[in-house]
């Protein structure tokens, strides 16, 4: 019993994540702008989501403890990348996104 609340619990932890930035990822598209957004503060919260995913990933805990990083961090770099395309500056996504990939 108590596994298959934990097991619950994990995945509807990961089916939150998943859908977490969906509304404001659509409301981007939608109004095609993103006038409302934070840059610094979008950066700032990917580069805390890769730090700690980092982390968890250097001191080999459990995947399914920390899954919903990596949804997140897809999410943060689809938001930043429409941030850069309806500011017109999509060459300006080019280093977030090497360092994403590094």
């Amino acid at each position: 019993m108590r596994e298959a609340l934990l097991l619950l619990c994990n995945w509807s932890t990961l089916g939150v994540c998943a859908a977490l930035k969906l509304p404001q990822i659509s409301a981007v598209l939608a109004a095609r702008s993103s006038r409302g957004i934070s840059l610094p503060s979008l950066l700032l919260e990917l580069a805390g989501f890769l730090v700690f995913l980092r982390y968890l990933c250097y001191y080999e805990y459990p995947l399914l403890t920390y899954l919903e990083y990596p949804i997140l961090i897809a999410q943060d770099v689809l938001l930043l990348l429409c941030v850069f395309h309806f500011n017109g500056n999509v060459k300006g996504a080019a280093p977030y996104l090497a360092l994403y990939f590094y």
